[in-house]
């Protein structure tokens, strides 16, 4: 056998094996995008549009570090990642964050908040949801720039109610870029959000 051919085989285990390893989360993970599942993290969501409008599939993929059991301590970070598609259809991270996705026990009594990511052409949110009998949620959208040639957060939606009496206590806040300014992606907080 060819030493190309050998390292040609090699490459596809290799990558094989890291596309079924991130699978434990039960997502299936394209072999493309599992290189970029970091040794030790699952993929907790996925999801694929055209996110910065040039016509290509680009990926928004979150990843986490699992707990070995219920009783681990840690505060389960989690890690929003932004892989771009080229016309080859090569991906690269585009952008990151630790903070837009809660950690898995930032939920309150609830338990964990995330309730998920959306992506559409040049755009996506996050969706976060907790509380105990005071419930909330906390969705924040970020558009694709082309100037900046980034995602900018455009909306924060903070939803929150009684749960014994959801009708009479329902509020919602929205927080527009004029309260704000411009936000990136990579340099989102969302403590700093109020």
């Amino acid at each position: 056998m060819k030493v190309e051919t050998l390292t040609g085989v090699l490459f596809i285990l290799c990558c094989y094996s890291l596309a079924i390893s991130a699978q434990d989360s039960g997502i299936t993970i394209p072999t493309k995008v599992a290189p970029f599942i970091e040794k030790g993290k699952i993929a907790l969501a996925l999801e694929t549009a055209d996110l910065n409008g040039d016509g290509f599939a680009d990926y928004l993929l979150v990843v986490e570090t699992p707990k070995a059991d219920k009783d681990e301590p840690g505060d389960g970070i989690r890690t929003l990642l932004i892989l771009t598609a080229d016309r080859n259809d090569d991906l690269k991270l585009a952008a990151r964050n630790d903070k837009v996705v809660y950690c898995r026990t930032c939920g309150g009594v609830f338990g964990d908040p995330f309730a998920g990511v959306t992506a559409r052409r040049n755009s996506f949110s996050v969706d976060n949801y907790g509380g105990s009998n005071w419930r909330w949620s906390d969705s924040y959208k970020f558009n694709y720039s082309r100037i900046d040639k980034t995602w900018q957060l455009v909306l924060v939606a903070k939803d929150s109610f009684m749960a014994t009496d959801p009708e009479k206590t329902a509020k919602t806040k929205i927080i527009t870029p004029k309260k704000f300014g411009k936000i990136n992606i990579a340099r989102f907080d969302p403590d700093k959000i109020r």
